[in-house]
């Protein structure tokens, strides 16, 4: 018997999830999108836009992140002392949802940004800081009607303790 030594295999190329045509086609029109806002954006004063986009960044990554996440670890540890870490979700998501508004409208929610509002689209400023305020009482009210129709049911379905 003749020993031959195999032959030595090449690694396989790493497989790249590709996903459905529709999904392909959605990421497609996405960028396209994304590119089109961005040409469109860049067209007038470009560098006030990339110090914008910048000084955003660095606001967002150096203060804003560490206050919620620190936020958020004081409500995790708040539940999971109370033995309940199940319901932080019920904070979490309206808390979410009520700061994204809060970042995205926070100009118009303050007054600072009034009297641009008003000569861009000929609207009153008043009243961004009311609705938003209503859409966070929205938002915390619909989650703790979830919570409770939940917290509900689980007691419902749940057997009744023998003694």
């Amino acid at each position: 018997m003749t020993f031959r030594p195999r032959a030595p295999r090449l690694p396989r190329a790493p497989r790249v999830p590709v996903g459905s045509p529709l999904r392909l086609l959605l990421l497609a029109c996405s960028f396209a999108l994304a590119g089109y806002a961005g040409l469109r954006l860049l067209a007038g004063d470009w560098f006030a836009v990339a110090l914008w986009v910048a000084g955003a960044a660095l606001l967002h990554d150096l203060v804003l992140l560490p206050l919620y996440a620190a936020a958020d670890r004081a409500l995790v540890r708040a539940f999971t002392a109370a033995g309940r870490r199940e319901w932080v979700m019920y904070v979490r998501v309206p808390a979410a949802l009520s700061g994204l508004l809060l970042l995205v409208w926070f100009p118009l929610i303050s007054g600072s940004a009034g009297g641009r509002y008003r000569s861009a689209t000929a609207l009153p400023a008043d009243g961004f800081l009311t609705r938003w305020l209503l859409i966070t009482a929205v938002l915390f009210g619909g989650s703790a009607l979830l919570f409770v129709l939940r917290l509900r049911r689980a007691t419902k379905q749940r057997p009744p303790a023998d003694h």
